[in-house]
């Protein structure tokens, strides 16, 4: 007599089964728990606004800084790197040269200001620049590039010919 074929209306699941499921599922929540995805979903939605970061640059040796700075308007974009992770590109909206001023108070008790004349012989670039992107306000502070950024915050900045850290000074959220 030939054996039955076993029923197939009992479904075994072994040990590599069930591990098998498990890291599906972990994949699955991890794909929808990302933080692209959920900025993806911001910009969908409209939660995404216009965001101005100031990103202050200060006493970074640099051959020509004027050139530098010349050569970042015309790329016209930097990439931004927050907490050693890259974030994209970002607009430029200004890059405004920043001047070292020395103070001196006068016998008399007035305090003069003058215009560091050693920043000529000794190029460090000081300058102010002034990102655009897309951010939302978040529960930390403000979500720009996927990552929630304060004043204060240490960023790199990137162009094709330089890389340069600095500090947030300033954010400015447009909610119109």
């Amino acid at each position: 007599m030939p054996k039955e074929p076993p029923s197939p209306s009992r479904l075994r699941l072994g040990l590599v089964d069930l591990a098998a499921i498990g890291a599906v599922l972990v994949a699955v929540a991890g794909v929808l728990w990302s933080p692209k995805l959920s900025g993806i979903v911001a910009e969908a939605t409209g939660a995404m606004v216009p965001v101005k970061v100031s990103v202050d640059v200060r006493g970074i040796p640099v051959a020509d800084p004027d050139g530098l700075i010349a050569a970042a308007r015309s790329e016209g974009r930097v990439a931004i790197v927050i907490r050693n992770q890259p974030h994209g590109s970002v607009a430029i909206e200004t890059i405004t040269p920043l001047r070292r001023q020395l103070v001196a108070v006068q016998p008399d008790g007035r305090v003069v200001t003058a215009a560091d004349p050693n920043q000529a012989a000794f190029s460090n670039l000081d300058a102010r620049f002034v990102l655009q992107g897309q951010g939302r306000r978040g529960e930390g502070g403000v979500v720009f590039g996927n990552q929630s950024i304060k004043v204060g915050a240490p960023v790199e900045i990137e162009g094709n010919t330089f890389r340069v850290t600095g500090t947030v000074t300033a954010i400015q959220i447009d909610e119109a």
